[in-house]
């Protein structure tokens, strides 16, 4: 409620590129307290904020929408828009993607984290995921880290939707990066991520298992980042709060939001507490002091070297997959890009689950499920490759429709909406995307049959049928 009544002296980037590229802002949508960085767990829940109530997801009563991007990604799933980033698309059966910190701009977006905050689309597809990321991708005057980007122009990532994006590929499984967030709901998801894997090596891909990070300490991981999270929300929003037009509260930093929050009984404090807001207090440093900076170094090794990148390195990897629920926390550290897809649901024979505090649903039959592609830093061509032709050889997002349908959807004004493809219609498709990856496979090998043709030397022509024989008619 500090910020009801507030304007800004200009538009975000972002805003500004969408609408640049055709697209049609309808409004915001309700999503967890600046971006769920009030409260401990327990302390709040996801997808509620004093001023838009609580989000709910679409696939089962008061689910839990996850966050911070809630009510953005509900949108999505039940028609009506487009918003945010991996947890939230996970949970309301979207792709999601989350680039590389410095390919699109932070220009007067609401910060928490100059360091790792970024911002991407959340979209029924990998396609209209990849339009919206092409739409807002390039650099900004107003924001520094976008001048770090290694091209003068974006690409177009619309064109790295391959039906044979993952023929040739390596994809590794870093399960010491899995394994520690395993529980007893975990088994749907872990059947479902090796159902996924198998998906993946029938279109080509190599699947190497046991990639392992480096090294994954996940309690030193969440103390450094809670200093660099802390002292950059600080910081951060002394700058934004001076870049307002109009400040109806004059909040000038942290300490007034803190007091103004504590004080309008629409908060819901102290059932709803400020604990993270407390500690970044308490702290008493910025993001410039020696201390955030150690912690914020050290993260970036145990995400680059001794993580993401050093799995990808040692082992000649494309990408690295998990389920996303257990993929964000290295990459966030260290700035590097996830696309999530849908993976699965929850059997009906699940047990219900409730969050941390006893007000939504976590687990439950029919709540969605994604599987994550992690890869180096601007490797997002790579990612949406990977990512689309997983999608189009699955089309798991069409298997359970969500319980909420509005009334009037945008997509009506489509031609073709793919979420109305029957049920019985999906095995169909997926045989003939099936022969579409075979044929191209033919023309593959059919290309390097005439390479060896061409080069005709009896060793080349026995080495081209050893790889037919094991790689095509397996």
């Amino acid at each position: 409620m500090a910020l009801v009544g507030a304007t800004v002296s200009r538009e975000a980037t972002v805003v500004a590129k969408l609408r640049a590229a055709g697209a049609v802002i309808l409004g915001k949508a309700t999503m967890g307290e600046w971006a769920q960085c009030r409260s401990r767990i327990g302390g709040s829940s996801h997808g509620w904020s004093a001023y838009g109530g609580q989000a709910y997801g679409a696939y089962y009563p008061k689910q839990d929408p996850s966050g911070s991007s809630s009510g953005s990604a509900v949108a999505v799933s039940v028609g009506l828009t487009s918003g945010s980033i991996v947890n939230p698309g996970e949970k309301a059966n979207l792709v999601g993607i989350k680039p590389s910190v410095g390919l699109t701009s932070r220009s007067m977006v609401i910060p928490i984290s100059m360091r790792q905050d970024t911002i991407g689309p959340l979209a029924r597809t990998v396609k209209d995921a990849a339009y919206i990321l092409s739409a807002i991708a390039g650099t900004d005057k107003f924001d520094n880290w976008t001048s770090a980007q290694p091209f003068d122009q974006p690409p177009d990532y619309v064109k790295a939707c391959d039906l044979l994006g993952l023929m040739g590929s390596r994809i590794g499984i870093p399960r010491n990066g899995i394994n520690p967030f395993l529980d007893e709901h975990s088994e749907p998801i872990m059947k479902a991520f090796t159902g996924g894997l198998r998906i993946m090596a029938e279109a080509g891909a190599t699947i190497v298992e046991e990639t392992n990070f480096p090294q994954f300490d996940y309690p030193a991981l969440s103390r450094n980042a809670s200093i660099v999270l802390d002292t950059d929300f600080v910081t951060g929003l002394v700058e934004y709060f001076s870049l307002l037009q109009t400040n109806p509260h004059a909040l000038r930093n942290l300490r007034d939001v803190v007091d103004y929050t504590k004080s309008d009984s629409r908060e819901e404090y102290p059932d709803r507490d400020t604990y993270v807001w407390d500690r970044g207090l308490q702290r008493n440093i910025t993001n410039e002091s020696l201390e955030s900076w150690i912690a914020y170094e050290a993260n970036l090794q145990m995400g680059g070297p001794q993580g993401v990148v050093g799995a990808l390195d040692k082992y000649n990897l494309d990408a690295l997959v998990m389920p996303t629920w257990t993929s964000f926390h290295l990459p966030a550290i260290a700035g590097l890009p996830i696309v999530t897809v849908p993976l699965g649901f929850y059997p009906a024979e699940t047990t219900l689950v409730m969050n941390p505090r006893r007000t939504m649903v976590s687990v439950a039959p029919d709540i969605p499920f994604g599987i994550s592609f992690i890869g180096r830093k601007w490797s997002e061509e790579t990612l949406i490759r990977l990512a689309y032709a997983f999608e189009q050889r699955t089309l798991n997002r069409l298997r359970v429709k969500p319980r909420v349908r509005p009334s009037f959807e945008l997509d009506d004004l489509r031609r073709c909406d793919m979420d109305e493809i029957a049920a019985a219609d999906v095995d169909l498709i997926q045989r003939w995307l099936t022969w579409q990856a075979l044929l191209g496979r033919i023309f593959v090998y059919g290309r390097d049959w005439l390479h060896c043709l061409y080069n005709s030397t009896s060793s080349s022509l026995v080495a081209f049928r050893v790889a037919f024989q094991l790689n095509f008619l397996t």
